[in-house]
């Protein structure tokens, strides 16, 4: 039915082609389509119309050989699909916040941060933070009046030393009768 040195036979249309007009099938013993690319895309359009489906939009870009993921096909790459999909930014809107930000996160101040973080109820951006930051936030719900509570909490709760004999020190906190474990 073919020959690999100058093509295959195509069902419908008979005459020999290249092979590099048949998509790759891993599935098939000669790891060929069945049909050839044209009419392939003959075969798909007709389906289409004829089950009221409307005809598959064409990419702007022209796909370069052997790249047939649409993540990169159709946004340039993950990250950039990730980002407009999710968040409606791209790279280049994510890379002028870092810059407006100096390069870090707009929290701790740590550098190389990699998380956009966006209101949850609003859907809009708020600022890039690191792994640490973005999550501390997630853990709060996003609540201003959780963070405050939490702020309270380690102001009150924080052990510190006090001096009861010249040379002696106790730990004691503000809010807790109760020393530290030993352990601690």
């Amino acid at each position: 039915m073919f020959d690999l040195r100058s093509g295959k036979v195509r069902p419908q249309c008979k005459p020999a082609l290249p092979l590099t007009e048949f998509h790759r099938d891993r599935r098939r013993v000669d790891a060929l389509a069945f049909y050839c690319k044209a009419c392939a895309t003959a075969r798909s359009e007709e389906s289409r119309r004829r089950r009221g489906i409307a005809p598959q939009k064409r990419s702007p870009v022209p796909v370069a050989e052997g790249l047939k993921e649409t993540r990169q096909r159709l946004h340039g790459g993950s990250r950039e699909y990730h980002l407009r999909r999710r968040y409606g930014v791209g790279q280049k809107e994510f890379d002028e916040l870092l810059a407006e930000q100096g390069g870090v996160c707009a929290i701790c101040g740590g550098a190389d941060p990699q998380h956009l973080d966006h209101d949850h109820r609003t859907g809009w951006v708020r600022g890039i933070l690191c792994f640490n930051c973005n999550g501390g936030l997630g853990q709060f719900r996003d609540s201003p009046t959780r963070l405050a509570r939490a702020i309270t909490y380690l102001r009150g709760t924080t052990w510190q030393r006090a001096l009861i004999h010249p040379g002696v020190y106790q730990m004691c906190s503000p809010t807790r009768g109760r020393p530290p474990s030993p352990r601690s």
